[in-house]
């Protein structure tokens, strides 16, 4: 019989909320048919120019457990104190706490929200797996772990990542250096080398060092004694596997084109990130199933287009400067302007998670909304 996913049931690992502040303590519930306590929380005030903020159960939900796309745990500029964070997470949602980040009355909310769920713990002298120890949360069935060590600023340190196949990603950020920006390790460009590395809170293209590897196996990934995520200090990673019918690392080339690059995901995406990896000066993108419009910009009215986007590297506000068809099995670019197909040629990886496989795993198929 054939495979067509790993996972029936999206909701229970990944699901994106929208949500108003109120100013107080407000309680968010998840809006999926199923219950789903969320490790991994991002979340972004969708009206005014704050800063991201994730939060993951592994640095723990409070004040100092908050990252924007630059700083550290405790930096001023992020301070949850007074710009609101997560406080707690239970068994289908996240409590907030007010602040303009996070809680600000009559402000709309933006959360994106990932499951891990078991805890691990790995004493590399002990097992031999790694060089470096490390702990966290990890789902093996979702391919997604938070892990928590401290780097040795070594040549070929590993670090045990909790999950049992390779990450096509590793996003990493120095949990007390607030100079250190996220930088995302992959190996989903069409021609990946050893060394190439891009960063999340910057309009870069990718790059290549001598001072950074990744190498991952299906119990480590590998750092050198230069890069950001080896730093001697404490150290934060999101790492991602992919798992057929839930989530998808890859590449595309845009065409700059209304009848844009239809990408083929197996699945119909709750979420979607690009970056276009060869030309800089263009910004990260995140758009998701929650937020429609059914006006374009380029007018008229267009029921599968989602125009509503963030962008990581940015505290901007939503804007609508590109334009995504969320289809049953993948994704397609409609317009030809902003940042991820105004220029025919250049290439853009992305990563995705899915709100319902194309095929189930008894073969039957899923619709587009």
């Amino acid at each position: 019989m054939a495979v067509y996913t790993a996972i029936d049931d999206p909701e229970a690992y990944f699901q994106a909320k929208l949500y108003s502040g109120t100013g107080s303590q407000l309680a968010v519930t998840l809006d999926g048919d199923t219950d789903m306590q969320p490790d991994f929380v991002w979340f972004k005030n969708r009206g005014t120019t704050n800063s991201h903020g994730l939060q993951d159960s592994v640095r723990g939900f409070d004040t100092t457990g908050i990252q924007s796309t630059n700083g550290t745990d405790a930096d001023p500029a992020f301070d949850g104190s007074t710009l609101g964070y997560v406080s707690a997470v239970g068994s289908d949602g996240f409590t907030v706490e007010a602040g303009n980040c996070a809680n600000a009355s009559s402000n709309n909310y933006v959360a994106w929200c990932w499951k891990a769920g078991t805890a691990f713990s790995n004493d590399a002298s002990a097992t031999s797996i790694g060089t470096i120890d490390s702990s966290g949360s990890a789902s093996d069935t979702a391919g997604f772990s938070i892990v928590s060590y401290t780097g040795n600023a070594t040549n070929g340190a590993t670090v045990a990542h909790g999950l049992s196949s390779a990450p096509q990603m590793v996003i990493t950020k120095n949990r007390a250096d607030a100079g250190t920006s996220w930088q995302v390790l992959t190996n989903i460009y069409p021609s990946y080398s050893e060394g190439d590395y891009i960063y999340l809170s910057s309009t870069q293209a990718k790059a290549n060092s001598a001072n950074v590897s990744f190498l991952p196996t299906s119990t480590t990934w590998q750092m050198e004694s230069g890069q950001a995520g080896n730093v001697a200090s404490t150290q934060i990673a999101y790492c991602f596997a992919e798992k057929q019918g839930f989530s998808k690392f890859g590449s595309y080339t845009s065409n700059f084109s209304s009848d844009g690059v239809f990408v083929y995901l197996g699945f119909r995406p709750a979420f979607v990130m690009v970056k276009s990896s060869s030309a800089a000066g263009t910004n990260w993108v995140v758009h998701d199933n929650k937020r429609h419009s059914v006006t374009p910009a380029s007018g008229g009215t267009n029921f599968n287009v989602i125009n509503r986007q963030s962008m990581p590297n940015l505290n901007n506000a939503d804007d609508t400067n590109d334009g995504i068809d969320f289809l049953s099995n993948g994704f397609k670019w409609r317009w030809t302007g902003g940042d991820v197909n105004s220029t025919a040629g250049r290439t853009y990886i992305y990563m995705a998670f899915a709100e319902a496989p194309f095929v189930n795993s008894n073969g039957v198929p899923c619709n587009a909304r």
